[in-house]
């Protein structure tokens, strides 16, 4: 399924996320760099941009409380069908042509 935001705005939301956090939590930069291990340069970077790596963003969550909502945002959903015949009946009718360009 095609996404509405774009992965430009997706990092920024992030970033900005984050920072809303942390001020939340009542944390400065320097002290949310110190406790989640993130070097400083990098969470500023991370705040005003929304590029980090994954182990960055990891860390930065879990020093915020949020990391239990990373993981269950990633779990895959719940299988639709149970047997091999609801999957038999719900699947549309093969494509004769191709519709992409």
């Amino acid at each position: 399924m095609r996404s509405l935001i774009s992965p430009d705005r997706a990092l920024l939301t992030l970033g900005e996320t984050v920072r809303s956090r942390r001020i939340a939590a009542g944390l400065t930069q320097a002290g949310l760099s110190l406790r989640s291990g993130v070097p400083l340069g990098t969470l500023r970077k991370f705040e005003r941009t929304g590029l980090a790596s994954t182990e960055a963003l990891v860390k930065l969550l879990g020093a915020l409380g949020g990391l239990e909502a990373l993981v269950s945002a990633l779990t895959p959903d719940a299988p639709r069908f149970s047997t091999l015949d609801e999957v038999l009946k719900a699947a549309p009718p093969p494509r004769k042509r191709g519709w992409r360009t």
